[in-house]
């Protein structure tokens, strides 16, 4: 077999543990994505799949795209790895620059990582440390949400909010504490776009701050729109209400944009499009549209410059990655952003946000829809649970689709989609018409 051979079918499966899959049934029935191009995936047994779900979140600008491709291949040729240890290469600082134009307000330093999960660590760390700095060492304290997902490292477990993440891996890190999440399904069910009632939900940190006292509180993580959990939508005024009370009480507020950056809302970030500014934004996935892992976390001026003091020979900040702003993850991210602008990327939420809406509402009618919710170019279909087997009946249907042509995914009995943005109404029309069919044929 050459370098080059294509393997279309593994004869063993056994070795690879594969991630938040249900390794067994996948074994005896595997399902192999071999190539990709645009919207669609190509399978071992030559069938097309068109992506629902941009990979996993990430692959915001399509597959195979020719600019991202050329742009690696080239990295390659020129410099493969340069340590982030007292040293660097340019696009690294270049890279950086065009981020910082390219988050809204004073969020103008950025600190690379390789995943969503180690820009939440790398969050956390920087909000205690950003205290102690400041003298106020005594803010320790990190609060979460209730069905929040921020990656799967401690940090982000203990902060997180889903049970599944959290039972099997001991008692975590200590002073976390948890606000109420955002869903109200009597109030707000079958909702379209951003919910009415809720906002009084923000206040949930009002009564951690009198419990805990604020003055040891050091950061609030959340979601601006809780993803992974089955998309959950912040009611209105919701998160002006948590900047509020944040700044109120000296906390800081950190996003976590893993899901929502790079233009998935129809806006460049959840923070341009909900016009409420953080103090931290943590991102991956769609920074490289995917190919390469990388991650970035955005910080102010005011936590960036804390740390700018003493002895200028000394380390600011005790905390890095060996793959810190990797010469081919920069490379990648820049042909990613470029991809963005010059195809318009950032507003095609916007454009093709009310046939998105009314494709995922049309479901509404089926006997097995519990619930419905969207937002941008995200949408959740919350389908009723089978007694005794919680999340079969969506794994159920995530594989009918598959059968069907189209790639879904499922967290717990919530169907959630997020498709690449160069997705074209006829593919809308294409994803809810088979997953109507779909959802049919499930018992």
């Amino acid at each position: 077999m050459t370098a080059t051979t294509k393997i279309s079918r593994p004869n063993d499966l056994s070795a690879f543990w594969m991630p938040f899959t249900a390794n067994r049934q996948f074994k005896q029935t595997p399902r192999m994505l071999v190539s990709a191009d645009g919207m669609y995936y190509q399978t071992d047994d030559n069938r097309q799949i068109l992506d629902g779900t941009a990979g996993l979140w990430c692959c915001n600008a399509g597959h195979k795209r020719p600019r991202i491709v050329e742009a690696v291949k080239a990295q390659m040729d020129e410099l493969d790895y340069a340590p982030a240890f007292q040293m660097g290469h340019p696009k690294a600082f270049e890279l950086a620059n065009r981020l910082a134009q390219l988050m809204p307000g004073n969020l103008n330093h950025v600190f690379y990582t390789n995943s969503g999960s180690e820009s939440v660590e790398t969050a956390l760390k920087i909000a205690l440390a950003y205290h102690r700095a400041r003298g106020d060492g005594q803010r320790t304290r990190l609060i979460g949400r209730e069905r929040g997902y921020h990656g799967v490292n401690f940090g982000g477990i203990s902060v997180g909010g889903i049970s599944g993440n959290r039972k099997t891996f001991g008692q975590m890190l200590g002073g976390v504490d948890h606000m109420r999440h955002t869903y109200l399904p009597d109030e707000n069910g079958v909702t379209r776009g951003m919910p009415e009632h809720g906002a009084f939900l923000a206040d949930d940190l009002e009564r951690i701050c009198a419990l805990h006292d604020p003055s040891t509180i050091a950061a609030v993580i959340v979601e601006p729109v809780a993803g992974s959990t089955g998309v959950l939508i912040p009611p209105k005024g919701y998160l002006e209400r948590l900047r509020e009370i944040c700044t109120k009480h000296g906390i800081l507020l950190i996003f976590d944009e893993v899901i929502t950056g790079f233009g998935r809302l129809g806006a460049p970030f959840a923070v341009d499009y909900f016009g409420v500014q953080p103090d931290l934004v943590t991102t991956a996935k769609g920074l490289t549209n995917g190919t390469i892992p990388m991650g970035a976390v955005f910080a102010t001026d005011d936590i960036h410059d804390a740390f700018m003091t003493g002895p200028e020979n000394m380390i600011e900040l005790f905390h890095g990655y060996t793959y810190s702003g990797n010469p081919v993850a920069c490379a990648a991210a820049m042909a990613t952003l470029e991809t963005y602008e010059e195809e318009g990327l950032y507003e095609k939420g916007k454009e093709l946000g009310q046939y998105w809406e009314d494709a995922v509402h049309s479901l509404i009618d089926l006997p097995l829809v519990k619930d419905i919710r969207n937002l941008g170019l995200i949408g959740a279909i919350e389908l009723e649970g089978i007694e005794g087997f919680p999340t079969k009946r969506a794994f159920n249907a995530f594989l009918k689709a598959f059968e069907k042509g189209i790639l879904i995914r499922t967290t717990g009995d919530i169907i959630a989609l997020s498709p690449p943005l160069i997705l074209e109404k006829s593919h809308i029309d294409q994803l809810f018409g088979t997953l109507r069919d779909v959802l049919k044929e499930i018992d």
